[in-house]
């Protein structure tokens, strides 16, 4: 069988400990639709955006989450959280089996800098099995770096997962960098976005030929939609209406890419872009 359901949530929640809220809404997702095998949800959709809230991990939420797993008997990947380690604060997602288990944290290799201030950058790739296939985890931003993805199919994944917090207006850019991603490495692509406060919803499933299977509105919805892991597999044997097959020429062509150490990329021409910070006014007044 090579057909695994996942179920976006996209909800609309204010700062603070939304766990009883969230928790009432997964159960009521799987009672709904009791064949669902996973529920996701979106960036901070715990405690919100702001870093008061960060803990460490093992955490209050991530028990909780724990136990509603393994009672639905439900995969869960409940968004992300600010997790403390001594002094950094990193942007993390859990993975959970549906026996309960974290099996994975994934901690975000791109916080939104320069406005996600505070947050210390991830160097980790996570991917996970789940019976039918393999799914990889990033986290909003992420979207914007190819290489992300780049990376986690390369170590073997076929649905990518990006719990997301976007509230600004270049949710529509997000939504065709979510097409292309999942065309360029024929897989599905799963983007969970809030609603809201500090979202504007428009979630969004790719399939692996890069069509959109579904766009959310801006409003709270429960999407579910059925992966199918042969698919993938097809689109990359055979190539997409069995013409391109990017990954296998991706593997095979005989190129070393340059600047791909951090090293190379400070001494690139990327170096006349200047600091890394958040833009002001910058008026003239003509004389």
């Amino acid at each position: 069988m090579s057909h695994f359901s996942i179920a976006g949530m996209q909800l609309s929640l204010p700062n603070g400990n939304n766990l009883a809220v969230i928790g009432a809404e997964i159960t009521k997702a799987k009672k709904r639709f009791p064949w669902l095998d996973m529920i996701v949800l979106s960036e901070l959709c715990t405690y919100g955006p702001e870093k008061k809230y960060a803990s460490t991990f093992p955490s209050e939420a991530e028990v909780f989450y724990c136990a509603l797993a393994k009672e639905l008997g439900i995969w869960l990947i409940p968004g992300s959280d600010y997790e403390q380690v001594n002094e950094h604060i990193y942007n993390t997602t859990s993975v959970i089996n549906n026996q309960g288990e974290v099996i994975e944290r994934y901690r975000k290799i791109y916080p939104f800098c320069p406005y996600e201030q505070g947050v210390t950058a991830g160097n980790e790739f996570v991917v996970f099995d789940v019976p039918q296939g393999r799914i990889g985890v990033a986290i909003c931003y992420d979207l914007w770096f190819p290489e992300v993805a780049r990376s986690l199919v390369c170590k073997g994944a076929e649905v990518l997962i990006y719990p997301t917090l976007t509230g600004t207006i270049d949710r529509n850019i997000e939504l065709i960098m979510a097409q292309s991603t999942a065309a360029m490495n024929q897989c599905y692509l799963l983007a969970v976005n809030g609603t809201g406060e500090y979202g504007n919803g428009q979630s969004i499933m790719a399939g692996p030929d890069g069509s959109v299977i579904y766009k959310a509105s801006n409003q709270d919805e429960v999407f579910p939609i059925e992966i199918d892991f042969a698919l993938v597999r097809r689109n990359r044997e055979r190539g997409l209406h069995g013409l391109g097959q990017p990954l296998k020429s991706f593997r095979d062509n005989p190129i070393d890419y340059p600047f791909t150490s951090q090293q190379q990329r400070s001494q690139s021409d990327l170096k006349q872009l200047g600091e890394l910070k958040i833009a002001h006014h910058n008026s003239s007044r003509s004389k």
